[in-house]
This record gives C-alpha cells, structure tokens and sequence, in this order.
C-alpha cells in the first residue's frame, strides 16, 4: 500500500530550511563583526596600561639610591606614571567603544539557536509528511547533518569560550543547506524497503551525530592551518588543536558504534556483514584515517601541524564518504535519490 504524502507539512519542511539558511547567514555577520572588532579593541584598550605599568613599575625604581633628591624623584616618577596610566585609560574610555561588536555577537548566538530551531522543525515535519525516520536519502541526510554540526557548536559554547567557531560553522552550515537545497532536494516520499527498518535510527543516526563533531573539528584544524604564528583575533594555534583533538576523540567512538551498526545491518538485510560494497569501504577508510590520528597524536606524540595534516587528511575522506561515494560511485548504498 503507498505511502500517502502529507503536502502541507512537506511543503513546511522546505520553508523552514529556507528560513534556517537565513538565519545561519545573519549569524555568521553577527559572528564575524565580533571576531572582526570585538576582540581587537579590548586588545587595543589594554595594551597602553600595562606599558606604562612596566615603564613606570617597581624595575625602574629599585636602582635608585636612597637618597632624599633620588626618593622625591622616585614618588615623581610614580605619580607621572600613574598620571600616564589613567590618562591612557581615560582616552580609552573617551575613543568609541565597539560596544556594537559584542551586541551582535550575542545576537548571532540568539540567531542560531532560531535556526537550529527552525533546522530542527525541518527535519521533524519531514519525517511526520512520509511517516517515516527523516533521513532516507542524500537530501534529508545533509540536513540533519548541518543541524548536528550546529549542535555541537551551540552546546560547546555554553561550556567553553569557542564563540569565535560561530562565523565558521555557521558558514559550513550554510553552504551545506545551500548545496542540498539547490542540488540534492527531491521530494517528499516513500524509501526502498531497505531503509524501512529500525536500524535507520541506530546506525544512521550515530553516523550523523559523528559527522556533525567531525565538522567542528574540521573546521577548527582549518583555522590552525590559516591562523599562522602571528598576532590573530584567533585563539592560538595550541587552542585550536586542542578543540579539534576534543571533538575527535569524542566523535571517534560515535563513529566506531555507526559502522559496526552498520555491519550489523548489512548482515539482516543482505544477509553478509561485508561486502566492499563503496560506502563500506570508505566509511572503514574514514575510520583507519581517524584512528591513525588518535594513534599518532597519543602514542608518538606528534602534535602541532603533522598532527593536524593527519586530522585533516581524516576529514576529507570523512566528506568523500558522506556525499562523493553517493554522488560519483555505485553500489547497494546508490538508493539515495540525487537527482541528475
């Protein structure tokens, strides 16, 4: 018996990513004009103070001799310093404050949250038009992956000041909406009975929340690569292995329990664990190229740009596997309805 397609929450679900893009444009603005201003006037401001603390502070003082001239020259050079110091930071005070930098900021992370909210009821009204787990083909899969990657973004910046991810992610988000919706969108309908089992939200569902801490890894390895040695409103380069070595580590399991699932799976289905087939064989690849990371990074110590190369390396073949195997290769995981 088919299955009867509700237009109207379908129809819901394609305005609601189109409203998500929106929102994730505006926050990626919000999140570069405070990665842009904000953090290089508080800089900016801070920097004449500790100056003239140094220039004026105990080093000076302590090689004058005790002598009556040589302490009134000492109390005068302290209070010219201290005259310095609040002169500097009244005119930091009077120069205008990029109050506007923090504000929109603030706003981007208000922002983002509507468009997970919105990305989030994408993805719900979809699954409720078919009846069906929302993730049954490349389009639905790139979406839901978009909202995982914003996830993780969102409930790491609660914990951690990694506000700065924001323009970056959002960006990432952005270009994947943009590409499903441009050129993987199919309608709302019915899967191949193959995917109409439970395992779609075992082994699917961990390889989508995987893909989405990978993404943020991804792209905080990018960052250290473009960041370079010198003065950046980014964190350093040693902060920004840290958060893509966190993700990973933390994604990696995810990642282990999503094939294993997957083998699983396979063998109900078709009635083999393995078969070669192209998107095992990559998701495995994926795997070894992650694992040769954590390996190399905890057991010979490699840390900094090798370690990051390799991380990289992973996550390439983490995007070949989520989106080239299906669109440029064949096989028995072809079903995924992109459009030609």
């Amino acid at each position: 018996m088919p299955v009867e397609v509700d237009t109207g929450l379908a129809t819901l679900s394609d305005q609601l990513i189109l409203v998500t893009v929106l929102l994730y444009v505006i926050a990626m603005i919000g999140y570069a004009l405070q990665l842009g201003f904000g953090r290089a006037a508080a800089r900016a401001s801070a920097a004449p103070v500790r100056e003239l603390a140094t220039v004026g502070g105990r080093s000076a003082a302590a090689d004058a001799p005790e002598t009556p001239d040589a302490q009134d020259t000492h109390r005068d050079g302290q209070e010219d310093a201290q005259d310095g110091a609040e002169a500097a930071a009244k005119a930091g005070n009077a120069a205008p404050r990029p109050g506007f930098a923090e504000r929109a900021g603030t706003i981007a992370v208000v922002l983002t949250w509507l468009g997970w909210a919105t990305n989030l009821g994408s993805i719900m009204t979809r699954g409720l038009a078919v009846d069906r787990w929302p993730w049954g083909n490349m389009y639905e899969f790139v979406v839901a992956i978009a909202f995982a990657a914003v996830t993780v973004f969102l409930l790491m910046q609660l914990r951690y000041p990694v506000r700065f991810l924001g323009a970056f992610v959002a960006l990432a988000a952005t270009l994947s909406l943009g590409f499903a919706v441009r050129y993987l969108h199919v309608q709302a309908g019915p899967v191949v009975p193959a995917l109409n089992s439970y395992w779609v939200a075992i082994h699917v569902s961990a390889a989508i929340a995987a893909s989405g801490l990978f993404i943020v890894g991804g792209v905080s390895g990018i960052l250290y690569l473009v960041r370079g040695e010198k003065p950046s409103r980014l964190p350093s380069r040693a902060e920004l292995e840290a958060i893509a070595h966190r993700v990973v580590v933390l994604a990696f399991p995810i990642w282990t329990f999503a094939v294993i699932a997957g083998a699983l799976w396979a063998d109900k289905a078709w009635g083999r664990y393995w078969g070669w087939d192209p998107k095992e064989v990559w998701a495995f690849i994926t795997w070894i190229a992650y694992a040769a990371y954590l390996h190399a990074r905890a057991t010979a110590g490699w840390r900094g740009r090798a370690a990051v190369i390799v991380q990289l390396i992973a996550f390439g073949c983490l995007l070949f596997n989520l989106i080239g195997v299906n669109m440029f290769l064949g096989g028995l995981h072809s079903y995924a309805d992109v459009p030609n």
